[in-house]
Formats: C-alpha cells, sequence, structure tokens
C-alpha cells in the first residue's frame, strides 16, 4: 500500500470506503441481518446501523466488493426478519405501529435496554429498506420479494399515531410511559422522519408538520457564515446521506436563497475555523483537524491536564460554536462532509492519516479521539472498536461524491419525491 502522501485522492478515498464498508460483513447476523452498534463484544443491534447496512449493500455489489446474489440474500433476509417480528405494545416486542426499538438483541430481535420506539432510527431502517426496493430491480423471485417487503413495511408505519395528538412528530415512545416527552426543536437529523412521513399512502404526517416543524428552526451567524444552525456535525449529514438537497428548496430556504446542501457545505466552514480559532486551547486541532459532533468520548470526568480543568464526555453531542466541547474530534463527520467541501474533508483525512497513523493503519476511523488526554500516542485518547453509524456513514457518503448512487437510487423512490412536494420543495431535480 502507497504512502498516504503518494495515494491518489481516488485512491485513498477507495481504501477507507471499502474498509467501513467491511464493517457490514464483519458484524451482522446473517440470519436476521441485524448490525451491530458498536464492533465491541455484546454489543446489540442498532436499527438505524441496519438500515446503514442494507445501503451499503448495493455499493459493495456495485464496487465489486461482494456478489449481487449475496447482498440480495442477505438483504432479504433482514427484511424478513423486521416483516415478521412481533408487534406490540408490550416491553418485549421488536416494535409496534410498524415503529421498531432503537436496540434489539442480535440474535432475538428482542428489545433491549428498555430502548425506546424510535422514530428517526425506523426512519433510516426503512431509508435503507426502500434503497434497496429501488437497486434490487431484476425480475426473479429474491429481488421481486425484497422490492414487496421494502413496500410493505414503509406502508405499515403509523405516522399519524407518531404525532402523540400533536402537529409535529415525537421523537419516540415507550412501553412504560408512553410518548417521550419532548420533540424535536430546531433543525435536526428529523428531516428525512417528516419526508417520508408525508409520503406515506396509509398512515401520513399531517400537510402542516413540517411547516410547523421548521418554525422552530434557528438561523444564525457566525464567523461570517449565514447559515441554519445545528451544533453537531452530524445534524447536517444524515438525512442527506439518502436525499440529494442540492437545488431544492423548501419555503424556509426559499426565503434564505439557500438550500440545505449549501447549509451543510457552510457547516463544515464553520466547524473548520472554530477548530482553527480553538477557544478552549485543545491539543491537536486546526485547519485540518476538525470535527465536532455527536460520538464516542472518554467518559464523564474532570481531570487536571498541564495545568487547566478539563470536563470530559462519554458518548455525547458535542456541537460548534456553542459547545459542548471536550476536545474530543469526530474524523468520521469530518470525512463525511466530503459532497460538500471536499476542499475541507481530503486534507483532513490527509492530516489524520500523516499525524495519526496508528488511529488510521486499518483504513477504518474511530467514532473519536482527543489528543488533549494523554494516550498511547499522539492521538490521545482513542475510541475503541468502531460505530456502526460511523462506517454505514462513510460508505454512503464517500459513495455519493464519487458517484452519486445512493442520491441516484433514492430519486427513484416515489415516497422520497412525493414527501419532498408534500413538504414544499421544488426545482432542481424535483422538476
Amino acid at each position: 500500500m502507497a504512502e498516504p502522501s503518494a495515494e491518489t485522492d481516488e485512491a485513498l478515498l477507495d481504501r477507507f470506503e471499502r474498509a467501513a464498508f467491511g464493517y457490514f460483513l464483519d458484524h451482522v447476523n446473517p440470519e436476521n441481518g441485524l448490525a451491530a452498534d458498536t464492533s465491541r463484544p455484546g454489543a446489540p443491534a442498532s436499527i438505524a446501523v441496519v438500515g446503514f447496512a442494507l445501503s451499503c449493500y448495493p455499493v459493495g455489489v456495485e464496487r465489486g466488493w461482494m456478489e449481487r446474489d449475496d447482498a440480495a440474500s442477505r438483504t432479504l433476509a433482514t427484511l424478513d426478519f423486521f416483516w415478521n417480528s412481533r408487534q406490540s405494545d408490550q416491553p418485549d416486542a421488536t416494535g409496534y405501529k410498524g415503529f421498531y426499538y432503537h436496540f434489539l438483541d442480535m440474535k432475538t430481535g428482542l428489545r433491549v435496554w428498555q430502548s425506546e420506539l424510535s422514530l428517526i432510527d425506523t426512519t433510516l431502517l426503512l431509508a435503507g429498506a426502500l434503497a434497496a426496493g429501488v437497486y434490487f430491480s431484476a425480475d426473479n423471485p429474491v429481488e421481486a420479494a425484497i422490492r414487496a417487503r421494502a413496500d410493505a413495511l414503509y406502508r405499515r408505519v403509523d405516522w399519524q399515531w407518531a404525532r402523540g395528538g400533536g402537529v409535529t412528530a415525537r421523537q419516540g415512545w415507550k412501553p412504560e410511559s408512553g410518548f417521550l416527552h419532548y420533540g424535536w426543536e430546531g433543525y435536526s437529523e428529523a428531516t428525512i422522519v417528516y419526508v417520508l412521513g408525508l409520503a406515506s399512502p396509509a398512515h401520513p404526517l399531517s400537510d402542516d408538520s413540517f411547516g410547523a416543524w421548521t418554525e422552530t428552526y434557528q438561523w444564525e451567524n457566525i464567523y461570517d457564515y449565514e447559515f441554519l444552525y445545528a451544533g453537531p456535525l452530524f445534524i447536517h449529514l444524515f438525512s442527506q446521506a439518502w436525499i440529494d438537497f442540492a437545488g431544492i428548496r423548501d419555503r424556509f430556504m426559499r426565503e434564505k436563497k439557500s438550500d440545505y446542501f449549501e447549509n451543510s457545505r457552510r457547516a463544515a466552514y464553520v466547524q473548520r475555523e472554530y477548530a482553527w480559532r480553538n477557544p478552549h486551547g485543545f491539543k491537536g486541532y486546526g485547519k485540518d483537524c476538525w470535527g465536532i459532533t455527536a460520538n464516542d468520548g472518554p467518559g464523564y470526568k474532570t481531570l487536571q491536564i498541564d495545568g487547566r480543568e478539563r470536563r470530559l464526555l462519554g458518548y455525547a453531542a458535542r456541537g460548534v460554536p456553542f459547545g459542548p466541547d471536550d476536545g474530543t474530534i469526530g474524523p468520521c463527520a469530518a470525512l463525511a462532509s466530503l459532497p460538500f467541501a471536499p476542499e475541507l474533508a481530503l486534507p483532513a483525512l490527509r492530516h489524520f492519516c500523516a499525524r495519526y497513523p496508528g488511529m488510521t493503519r486499518d483504513s477504518r476511523l474511530p467514532s473519536g479521539f482527543n489528543p488533549t488526554l494523554p494516550g498511547a500516542g499522539p492521538a490521545g485518547w482513542v475510541s475503541e472498536g468502531y460505530y456502526g453509524l460511523d462506517q454505514g456513514l462513510l460508505v454512503l457518503m464517500i459513495e455519493n461524491y464519487r458517484s452519486g448512487l445512493i442520491w441516484k437510487l433514492m430519486r427513484q423512490c416515489p415516497y422520497i419525491g412525493g414527501g419532498l412536494r408534500r413538504a414544499g420543495f421544488t426545482g432542481g431535480w424535483l422538476s
């Protein structure tokens, strides 16, 4: 393998994309398609990671990393599991009202950790199912079954119920206590929830739900960048892993003369500027070392480091510029910004490789690292193992940059276009 400094951009990206794809060969139960939340021993399945897995299999086929028959077989096993799993309002089920619990036992598929019935995580699962339904278009029994299962799973979801009596979508529900006592206020990864919820042919969200949500948006001017604010970088990425927002606008973005794609580009620049300014004096931060997001951290504790008190976090949603920030960098989020700002993301990847070779030697980026916290090497503290959400996001975003594959597939999904139009999006490819 060539030194990163000598590799072309294409070779470097191919190496990291393929390594990220490998997560879904190593950490999926082939019998039911459930994908582990992390690579750590004993980790449960995350339904969102399953959605990423379903979306990554077409990438693997197109890149020659797996056979189409294998990908189709894995996909159908996954969709069959979710279709046949127990839907009930009892706490020992897999889902309810077409939604699924956030975390499931890798073998039985039953709810674990008293996790919530999660709207966003179910939506990411459905996005993967719908992507598979478009990709597997061949006239054979397995691929026909994939299309039918994906459509049936989507149609079963009761989005109306998920409003909990309100106008906007709730975050989740628990059998022990009902709907969670908070919704989504402010811009978040929920855009895709509204797109798929509005398009439902059976139980759609109300016409005014998306507009009611956007009324909670917060438009900011930070470092001379005007943009729709969300502190953690992943918020600017997750819905756009599946939906190409370049050139299409809802009412909010028409008024701002922008779009969500451009907004994510500006968010990347705000992130880099924050890291360059480094207001808290953390080690490692700089113009090529940025990515403040929701990710793993060193743990909740307060330490004296180089004469300064540092309050550290565990897995937390870190944000820019208003915090929280404990010196932990999310390299996957920086690289996943590739479609929006390749001129920032590629130098960041090369910096990670050059400055932290121990951390990147397997061509797979960790959830987080903290150079301020003394560790075994220059990266300081490094998250143990890998997170499926990170690896799936990398596969999709690198591929969208390289070929646009996932965006092209989802443009062909009638529910995506239908939901966007019902939310008020116009222009661009929707025309």
